[in-house]
């Protein structure tokens, strides 16, 4: 399903045609995305998924963005409150976990290697853009920065915008990374619940890339996944804004997010990257 997105460095979305009350969020929205441009760079998993994930590298899942999903944002009368989640490390985690979280977090050439990107299935892809920073509560909404701030601080943010051969779409993923897992784990378990709520922010093309921003509110595709001690989180949009194509929009912002969290695990599992 197509979800609006309002926030730009516009992420999470929310169904379109949206009632009253996201219009307060959507301008909200909005004045962040004009405070972000300079583009410096969202369950509470079970002890069983967590372990699967550390264990194997593999994806824990991909959060649902079905509306019915998402709770709504706060109306213009009450801010929202952060609700408190905890994640903790089954008893039975792997032994080499410690290891593996001693090395240092994922760089940008690491998560993003490539400008020209050219997946199993023959598509094609040109990164127009990356960013990165330390400081992660520049490209969050303020909730998903509240929330990180109950636990050990964000290592490290990093996004790229892709597009297509056509130049038609635009593509943020955003690689959001912790030193603990249960970071991580909460980050991952609030942004899949209410993805509206607890996101991080798409790039804005730059002015070099010859490409129009996104307009405010336009719909979108959102997805995330999990490795070790990442988020991996995929924005997908047209350029014009436009509903059409549905599928082919989702299948390019899926397969944008597997291509980089492979890039990820591959790191985090003890891999040197690229």
């Amino acid at each position: 399903m197509l979800l609006s997105a309002a926030m730009t460095f516009g992420d999470q979305g929310m169904p379109y045609t949206p009632p009253d009350p996201y219009a307060l969020w959507a301008a909200e929205q909005e004045r962040i995305r004009r405070r972000r441009r300079t583009r410096n760079a969202v369950a509470v998993t079970t002890g069983v998924v967590l372990l699967a994930a550390v264990a194997a590298g593999a994806l824990m899942y991909a959060g649902s963005d079905d509306p019915a999903a998402a709770p709504p944002a706060a109306t213009a009368s009450a801010k929202r409150a952060v609700p408190s989640v905890e994640a903790t490390l089954p008893p039975d985690a792997p032994t080499a976990l410690p290891s593996l979280l001693a090395r240092p977090v994922i760089r940008p050439e690491q998560a993003f290697p490539e400008k020209h990107v050219r997946l199993k299935d023959g598509s094609r892809y040109a990164r127009v853009d990356l960013a990165s920073t330390t400081d992660c509560a520049r490209g969050m909404s303020p909730e998903l920065a509240e929330l990180i701030e109950r636990g050990e601080e964000c290592a490290r943010l990093t996004a790229a915008l892709f597009t297509d051969t056509e130049r038609r779409s635009q593509v943020t993923v955003t690689v959001l990374s912790f030193r603990r897992v249960e970071d991580a784990s909460r980050v991952f378990a609030m942004a899949s619940m209410d993805p509206v709520t607890y996101q991080v922010v798409s790039l804005d093309p730059p002015p070099e890339a010859g490409m129009p921003t996104v307009p405010p509110g336009s719909a979108g595709v959102f997805r995330r996944l999990m490795t070790v001690r990442s988020v991996v989180f995929s924005n997908g949009q047209w350029s014009d804004g436009a509903e059409a194509e549905e599928a082919l929009i989702t299948k390019q912002t899926e397969d944008l997010l597997r291509y980089v969290n492979d890039k990820v695990v591959a790191y985090e599992q003890g891999g040197t990257g690229r």
